[in-house]
């Protein structure tokens, strides 16, 4: 029996993916780990895909709902998919088969903020969770559950499921045992008390999972790597999005608006991000930290470099490159990483008592600071909204970083009016592209509309989105946040019908008066 597996009643549960799978039924709820393609199950639903299939070519319906963390992978979404075995989706998803069956009507998807779905599971909104299916790196003697390169949502599935099945993978490196902080204290209303985290790096909770062993019904035992997706090479855009944001954060620190070690650092996956971090290495800063959901490259060099100090998160995006490092040096990373379950990681009352600083990307913005993160000409979803909801609303800076165009130039980021508000002009406080920074703080709608179109729009679309915001202050129902309503929505219909947002604009009106 391997060492991986140590707690003796459950060595006569160890089974295949296949005789695990076949306790899954049609029309159940299964909760499943993974959070951006770390720690999700390898081999189980790739089973359970197979029994779906199967049951689908004699004629049997066979679908389940999945709950997870956050995105995985296409051992699990991807297959799933592919086989119509997913009736509802939630509550954040990056894989392509499965974006094309939410879009195309075949599967029902819940964009949820990621804070919000462990207490709405509690709260019963989801219905009963009948199976947890968990990914671990080690079961103690004890039964305690070490967990794997995510935490997600790990806690509540094991506690709330009916039945639960562990894959225990060999593959997570050992050494992550102790990296892992589990809080236990959480409550539902009315008898909620305050978190007792200050810092970043304070721990909060026990170092594992508990499992009730009556609940587990199978162990899988794999040997199966993580999603490491490798990141595009840092671009010409990204340097200088980077670049700007960076000369932003030293100004405020110069101005006694930010200490030196800034504030602890949120910064969602992509190369933009990535960019930034490295710029952040480079320019001088040293001492900071991080409360955020993902550690990606980026931030394991500011570790290793010694810029970053701590990092906190609930689980990993790395490349096969940096998984390496991460495992060669797994001693040093756990003396600097603590990983947490999501509902702390990003915890709104936490990333406002800490202050955090949010770093997340964009589809488009519009003229007011509108944010949409979501969804492309409104209705075709992208991936979701994932945590940053939980960060942009809570967060002492939130940022939003994108390039000025998309598509090859044909569209702009930045539009009359967002086709789907995710983040409301009240809540956003930065938006940076390659042409500059708008810092959107103090001033009012039109006021932002200016600095939007003067510092962060492509030379290509200011005189069109220049012209149109002028013909709003004369023709506009009323002049505090000016539209017009049907120009603003034919700019995305123009791209739908063309493929191009460079149509001709109506002739400028004259000054009146």
């Amino acid at each position: 029996m391997t060492d991986r597996i140590q707690y003796s009643p459950f060595h006569a549960r160890v089974m295949s993916a296949d005789e695990a799978a076949a306790f899954i039924q049609p029309g159940e709820t299964v909760a499943m780990s993974g959070f951006t393609g770390s720690g999700y199950p390898k081999v189980v639903p790739a089973a359970l895909a197979r029994h779906i299939d199967a049951a689908h070519h004699r004629g049997e319906a066979f679908k389940v709902r999945v709950l997870t963390g956050a995105s995985t992978a296409p051992e699990l979404d991807g297959a799933l998919a592919k086989v119509d075995g997913m009736s509802l989706r939630l509550p954040f998803q990056t894989d392509p088969d499965a974006r094309q069956r939410i879009n195309d009507g075949r599967m029902e998807y819940i964009d949820a903020h990621l804070s919000h779905v462990a207490q709405h599971t509690w709260f019963g909104f989801y219905g009963d969770i009948d199976t947890a299916v968990v990914e671990v790196s080690a079961i103690r003697e004890d039964g305690l559950l070490v967990p794997s390169t995510s935490v997600g949502n790990n806690k509540t599935w094991l506690d709330l499921a009916r039945r639960v099945i562990i894959e225990v993978n060999e593959w997570q490196p050992a050494g992550v045992d102790g990296m892992h902080d589990i809080y236990y204290g959480t409550a539902l209303p009315p008898h909620r008390k305050p978190i007792p985290l200050s810092h970043a790096a304070d721990r909060i909770g026990d170092r594992y999972l508990r499992v009730d062993p009556a609940k587990v019904v199978a162990v899988v035992r794999t040997d199966a790597p993580d999603r490491n997706s490798p990141f595009s090479p840092v671009d010409a855009t990204s340097e200088r999005i980077a670049e700007h944001l960076i000369a932003f954060l030293k100004h405020e620190v110069s101005l006694g608006r930010l200490p030196a070690n800034l504030l602890p650092l949120q910064s969602g996956v992509g190369n933009i991000p990535n960019a930034v971090l490295t710029g952040l290495g480079a320019s001088g800063f040293r001492n900071l930290t991080a409360f955020t959901e993902v550690i990606q490259d980026g931030m394991l060099d500011l570790l290793r470099e010694g810029v970053l100090e701590m990092a906190s998160c609930t689980g990993f995006a790395l490349s096969p490159q940096a998984n390496e490092e991460f495992k060669r040096n797994i001693d040093f990373y756990r003396q600097r990483i603590v990983m947490r379950t999501q509902e702390i990681s990003n915890h709104p009352e936490l990333v406002r008592r800490l202050g955090c600083i949010g770093m997340n990307g964009m589809i488009e913005a519009d003229l007011y600071g509108n944010v949409n993160s979501t969804h492309v000409m409104g209705s075709r979803i992208q991936n979701g909204i994932g945590g940053s909801g939980d960060f942009t609303r809570n967060s002492f800076l939130s940022v939003f970083l994108s390039p000025s165009t998309a598509k090859n130039g044909s569209i702009s980021a930045l539009v009359p009016m967002v086709s789907h508000v995710d983040h409301t002009e009240h809540d956003v406080s930065i938006v940076v592209t390659e042409q500059g920074l708008a810092d959107l703080r103090g001033l009012s709608p039109k006021q932002r509309a200016r600095v939007l179109i003067d510092r962060c729009v492509h030379p290509d679309y200011r005189d069109a989105l220049s012209d149109y915001f002028d013909r709003t202050l004369h023709t506009s129902y009323g002049l505090h946040t000016p539209h017009m309503l049907g120009e603003a929505l034919s700019w995305h219909q123009r791209w739908l019908d063309t493929g191009s947002m460079r149509a001709p604009q109506p002739p400028k009106l004259a000054a009146v008066g």
